[in-house]
């Protein structure tokens, strides 16, 4: 037990330092996830998804061939892994392919709503979320609805709205599986998740004789969508890890508003009124869903 608090200008320090760390995070997170989508429009998605893992999966490799294996070996954490990167890497390949033939500002918050799936899955194994957490998926839910209408009006945002939603089903679910993992040991579980999103595609890359057609050139990019999300989760661990867990989930939830302001800045998307409203909602919702897991 503490005994000695730490001086006010120390304690508000620390606060400013991984507030920032949690605020870089959602920028690395939605800055990857806009250039990801922009070459998905020009690559297969299945193509990003593989080479920007495999980026990251090395890296995690080099920091488990230097910390090891915990003490427990495989146990605990091996079996939650495995299915936090199947889930999480065809989350992904639905979520590069909505945002590459959809609207960005629509896609980011539908696939955001993954963060509800937890929830839902915590019950179903005898958890009790709060008002807080129910309040937040009902209110992001509004938001989805009146953000996606005029798309699905038109007909021409069915397929990107589809695939958002499945994409936030494979999120939720890695999500899930991933704080399982993390209760044994966060490194190794992240590390095996991405050890076996690469080991699927290395497969399906055999059986189809094919690496992607990705020349020398597209190299750089694929390494920054991947060096980009590892980052991000690098930075909110240490965040959430500091004992400021409600200031990095919060801030680390707002990861859709970047790839927003991208989309709207590089591509020149404009939504519509009720559009603009609708993702408003739909991203306060995200928040008070964030909120209530801290």
């Amino acid at each position: 037990m503490r005994t000695r608090r730490a001086p006010p200008a120390q304690s508000h320090y620390r606060a400013d330092v991984f507030t920032t760390l949690a605020l870089f995070a959602a920028i690395s997170w939605g800055a990857s996830d806009f250039v990801a989508g922009l070459i998905s429009r020009t690559l297969r998605p299945v193509v990003v998804v593989a080479w920007s893992q495999a980026v990251g999966c090395l890296a995690m490799c080099v920091v488990v061939a230097v910390q090891g294996l915990p003490e427990t070996g495989f146990s605990g954490w091996a079996p939650w892994a495995v299915l936090a990167g199947i889930a999480g890497s065809l989350g992904l390949l639905c979520f590069y392919a909505a945002l590459a033939s959809g609207t960005m500002g629509v896609v980011a918050p539908i696939a955001a709503l993954g963060g509800g799936i937890p929830v839902a899955l915590g019950v179903a194994s005898g958890e009790t979320p709060s008002s807080l957490a129910w309040v937040g998926i009902a209110v992001a839910l509004i938001g989805v609805v009146l953000a996606s209408g005029p798309e699905l009006q038109l007909g021409v945002g069915t397929r990107s709205v589809a695939l958002a939603a499945l994409a936030a089903v494979g999120f939720g679910v890695a999500l899930f599986c991933l704080d399982r993992g993390s209760r044994v040991s966060v490194v190794h579980t992240m590390w095996g998740m991405r050890v076996t999103s690469v080991l699927g595609y290395a497969v399906l890359a055999l059986a189809v004789r094919s690496l992607g057609g990705v020349g020398v050139r597209r190299w750089p990019v694929l390494a920054l969508v991947g060096l980009g999300d590892l980052l991000a989760n690098l930075l909110f661990a240490v965040a959430s890890s500091s004992g400021l867990v409600s200031v990095a989930a919060v801030l680390g939830s707002l990861y859709p508003v970047v790839t927003i302001l991208l989309a709207r800045k590089v591509l020149g998307e404009r939504l519509r009124p009720i559009q603009q409203f609708g993702v408003g909602v739909a991203l306060l919702g995200i928040v008070a869903l964030a909120a209530a897991h801290s």
